[in-house]
C-alpha cells in the first residue's frame, strides 16, 4: 500500500546556522524573496502555550519588515558610483552595501522561520525543559536583525520619512539587552521538575496538579499525549548527549503515566505511522536480502554476526537472550555475540523503501533509548503507570474500558525490558487469561499481543509457561482465535517461548500447538502464515520436535505453501530433512520435482536451501532419490548455474549435488547410499562453462 510523502518521519536533527545560505538572485528578485519570506512568517500564529511573547515579537517584526521590503521594491534606484563611469558615474539598482544586507537578512529570516516551525512541531515537554535555550536563540536572532538594520544604507536607498520611521521602530524593538523568559513558563517548568523529583522519590503525583500542568501545555486528551510521546521518542534521535537522552526517557514515562491517569486507556490509531509501515511492507514483494532470516519480515536495523550472516537487530538479540550461542541460519557456533551494523544494506533498504513509498523506521531510536541507563524517575513512572492500569483492569466491568486498559499494557510491554518486568511483577498475566477467551476480537488481540510482548523478557517466559491457564489460552487463540491477527500473534508467542530449549520440547509435544501452527500456515493471510512458519522453523531445531512435526503433517504443509512462499517453505524443509532422518526423507520424496523448480526459479537464498535439502535427501535416501532428481529435465544445467552465480554456501551444495548425480550416472550407487559426499569448496574465480 503506497503512502504519501507526508508519512515519512521529519528531520531528526535541527540545522545549524551555517546551513542557511542566501539565494543567488538578481537584486530585485532577492528583494522579492525577502518580501515573500517575511510575509510567510507574518502569517504564522504565535504559540499560545509557551514562548508566547517571543514568538509574537518575531512575527510582529516580520510584518513590519514586509512593509519595508514592499516599499523599497516599489522604488526605482539610481545611485552615484565614482568608480563606474559607464553611465556618467550613475548606476541603476541597489547599492552593493544594501545588497549585502539583503543577503544577510534573508539568512536571518530563514532561521527565524525554521525556529518558529521547530517550536511548533517539537515536543512541548522538551520545549518547556529547554525554555532558556530557545529564548536565547530568539534573542540572538533579534540582535542579528538589529545589527543588519543598523548598517542598512537607508540614505542611499532614499527612503521617505515614513519608511525611515518604520525602520527606526523595528530597530528599537530589537534593542532588548537580555533574553526574555516568561515567568509563567519558568514556573511551569519548576512544577514539572518538582513532580519528576517526587516520582523519583516514589511519591504519587497529585492528580489535580498533574491536570493543571497538562492543561497549560494543551495536552488535553489521550491523542495529544500519544502524539507527545512520539515526538519525545523522535527527540531522542536528535540528541548526542546521554544525559539528555535519559532526561527525555523520564519525560516519556511521565507523559505516559499522566495520559493513563488523566484520560484513561486508548485504542490503536488506524492511521499511525507504524501501522501504515507494516501494511505497506506487507503489500509489496520485499527482496529476500531485506528480510530477516529469523522473523522473515522486512529488517529495520540489519546487523552482522560473527559468521557473516545478517539479521534484524531485534530478532537476533531475542535469539541471544533465549540462550542460543549459534548462528540461526548456518548452525555454526558463534565466536562472539557482538553485532556489527550493516550500514550498506541499511542504506539500500532505505532507498528501496522510499521508492516503494514505504515508511522506513529504523529501530535505532529504540536501541539508543534502551541503551541509556534508565534513571530512577523513568522506572518509578513506569511502575506507577503499570500499578494504575492493573488496578483499573481488576475493577473494570465494561468491555470497552478493559480493552483500552489492556491496549495500554500492550503498548507499554513493547517499550523496554523494565516495563515488561514491571507488568509481570504486577500480576498482570492472570488477568490476561480470561481475556484471551473474550468474544470481543479487539480485546482478544490486545490480550494475546500483551503476552507476546511480555515474552520477549527471558524471565517472563517462565512466568508465562508456569502461570495457570496462560499457555493454554494462547494455544486456544492459535487454534480458534477470532481474527487472523490474534492467531498470528499467538503463533509469534509460541516462537518466542520456544527460544528456551526445554520449552521447545514441551511445546512440540502438544498436538494442539503443532496442529494450530500447520493450519495457520496453510490457511492464514501472508503475515499470519509467516508468524506460523517462523514458529515451526524454531521448533524444527530440535530432533525430537521434528518427529512430532512430521506426524503433524509438516511436509504436506510445505508442499501446499511452496508455490506461494518458496523461500520459507524450503528453509523449513531443509531443517526437517536434516534433523528428521529417513522418515523425513521418505515424506519429502514427492517434493523433489518442486525443489528442482525452486532450484531453477527461486531467490538465491531459496536456491541455497533447496540445494542443501536435495543433498541431504540424496545422501540419506539412496539411488531412488537421485534417480528421481536426475529425471528432472535440465537439472544439471540449473546446478551449473548455481555453481557459477549462487551464494557461497549455495555453490558448495550445488557442487556436492552435481557429484552425487555424476557418481549415480557412473553406477556408483553404493557410495550414494553411504553418504560418502562432502561439500566441495568452489573457487569463485574459476570460469564455469555452462553445458550446451
Amino acid at each position: 500500500m503506497a503512502v504519501s510523502p507526508e508519512s515519512f518521519p521529519p528531520r531528526k536533527r535541527r540545522p545549524s546556522a551555517n546551513c542557511f545560505v542566501a539565494p543567488n538572485l538578481s537584486d530585485r528578485n532577492l528583494l522579492k524573496s525577502l518580501l515573500l519570506l517575511s510575509s510567510e512568517i507574518s502569517t504564522l500564529q504565535p504559540l499560545l502555550f509557551l514562548l508566547k511573547r517571543n514568538t509574537s515579537s518575531i512575527i510582529r517584526k516580520s510584518k513590519l519588515l514586509s512593509v519595508l521590503f514592499e516599499e523599497i521594491l516599489g522604488r526605482d534606484f539610481t545611485y552615484s558610483n565614482d568608480s563606474n563611469t559607464s553611465r556618467g558615474g550613475h548606476v541603476t539598482g541597489f547599492p552593493p552595501s544594501a545588497v549585502l544586507c539583503f543577503d544577510e537578512l534573508y539568512i536571518v529570516l530563514q532561521r527565524m522561520k525554521t525556529l518558529l516551525e521547530d517550536c511548533r512541531n517539537c515536543s512541548k515537554m522538551w520545549l518547556l525543559m529547554q525554555i532558556d535555550v530557545f529564548c536565547n536563540v530568539f534573542h540572538e536572532l533579534t540582535l542579528e536583525l538589529s545589527t543588519l538594520l543598523d548598517i542598512l544604507p537607508s540614505k542611499k536607498l532614499k527612503l521617505n520619512d515614513d519608511v525611515q520611521e518604520l525602520l527606526i521602530l523595528i530597530t528599537k524593538q530589537c534593542s532588548e539587552k537580555l533574553a526574555y523568559v516568561d515567568p509563567k513558563d519558568r514556573h511551569l517548568r519548576s512544577q514539572v521538575v518538582e513532580m519528576l523529583d517526587r516520582i523519583e522519590r516514589e511519591i504519587v503525583p497529585d492528580q489535580c496538579k498533574l491536570a493543571e500542568i497538562f492543561e497549560k501545555l494543551t495536552l488535553r486528551d489521550s491523542t495529544s499525549c500519544r502524539d507527545e510521546i512520539e515526538l519525545l521518542e523522535e527527540e531522542i534521535q536528535s540528541q548526542t548527549d546521554e544525559k539528555a537522552k535519559s532526561d527525555i526517557i523520564a519525560l516519556i514515562g511521565f507523559v505516559r503515566y499522566a495520559k493513563c491517569v488523566l484520560y484513561g486507556g486508548s485504542t490503536p490509531r488506524t492511521n499511525s505511522r507504524r501501522r501504515r509501515a507494516a501494511e505497506a511492507a506487507a503489500d509489496v514483494n520485499v527482496p529476500a536480502d531485506f528480510r530477516c532470516p529469523i522473523s522473515l519480515d522486512l529488517m529495520r536495523d540489519p546487523v552482522v554476526v560473527s559468521t557473516g550472516q545478517t539479521y534484524d537487530r531485534s530478532s537476533i538479540t531475542l535469539w541471544f537472550e533465549s540462550g542460543h550461542t549459534t548462528c540461526p541460519k548456518t548452525g555454526q557456533t558463534l565466536t562472539h555475540t557482538d553485532l556489527i551494523p550493516n550500514s550498506a544494506l541499511k542504506n539500500l533498504m532505505a532507498m528501496w523503501c522510499r521508492e516503494q513509498k514505504i515508511p522506513f523506521e529504523s529501530t535505532e531510536m529504540n536501541v539508543k533509548s534502551n541503551g541509556v541507563v534508565t534513571n530512577k524517575t523513568a522506572l518509578e513512572a513506569t511502575r506507577m503507570t503499570v500499578s494504575f492500569l492493573v488496578n483499573k483492569l481488576k475493577a473494570s466491568q465494561v468491555v470497552e474500558s478493559a480493552n483500552r486498559l489492556v491496549h495500554e499494557l500492550r503498548v507499554l510491554a513493547k517499550t523496554d525490558s523494565d516495563s515488561r518486568a514491571c507488568i509481570a511483577e504486577a500480576a498482570a498475566l492472570p488477568l490476561m487469561v480470561k481475556l484471551l477467551g473474550s468474544e470481543y476480537p479487539s480485546l482478544q488481540v490486545n490480550a494475546v499481543t500483551t503476552i507476546l510482548n511480555l515474552s520477549i523478557l527471558e524471565a517472563n517466559k517462565t512466568r508465562i509457561m508456569e502461570t495457570d491457564g496462560v499457555l493454554n489460552g494462547v494455544i486456544e487463540v492459535l487454534r480458534s482465535g477470532a481474527t487472523w491477527e490474534a492467531k498470528g500473534n499467538a503463533a509469534a508467542t509460541i516462537f518466542s517461548l520456544s527460544g528456551v530449549p526445554a520449552y521447545k520440547k514441551r511445546l512440540a509435544r502438544k498436538t494442539r500447538v503443532v496442529k494450530g501452527l500447520m493450519d495457520l500456515a496453510c490457511e492464514g493471510p501472508t503475515n499470519s502464515k509467516r508468524d506460523a512458519l517462523v514458529a515451526i522453523l524454531n521448533l524444527a531445531g530440535d530432533r525430537e520436535a521434528v518427529g512430532k512435526l512430521i506426524e503433524g503433517g509438516v511436509v504436506e504443509m510445505v508442499a501446499e505453501i511452496m508455490d506461494g512462499l518458496p523461500e520459507e517453505a524450503v528453509t523449513i524443509l531443509e531443517v526437517v530433512v536434516k534433523k528428521g532422518g529417513l522418515v523425513a526423507v521418505a515424506a519429502a520424496y514427492p517434493l523433489i520435482k518442486k525443489l528442482a523448480i525452486v532450484l531453477r526459479d527461486g531467490t538465491d537464498r531459496a536456491r541455497e536451501s533447496a540445494a542443501a535439502t536435495l543433498v541431504n535427501m540424496c545422501r540419506k535416501g539412496g539411488s531412488e532419490m537421485v534417480a528421481e532428481l536426475a529425471g528432472v529435465q535440465g537439472i544439471e544445467r540449473v546446478i551449473w548455474e548455481i555453481m557459477g552465480m549462487g551464494t557461497g554456501r549455495g555453490r558448495r551444495k550445488a557442487a556436492t549435488l552435481l557429484r552425487v548425480l555424476r557418481r549415480w550416472a557412473a553406477g556408483l550407487d553404493a557410495e550414494v547410499a553411504s553418504g560418502a559426499y562432502s561439500d566441495v569448496n568452489m573457487n569463485t574465480s574459476t570460469r564455469i562453462v555452462l553445458p550446451g
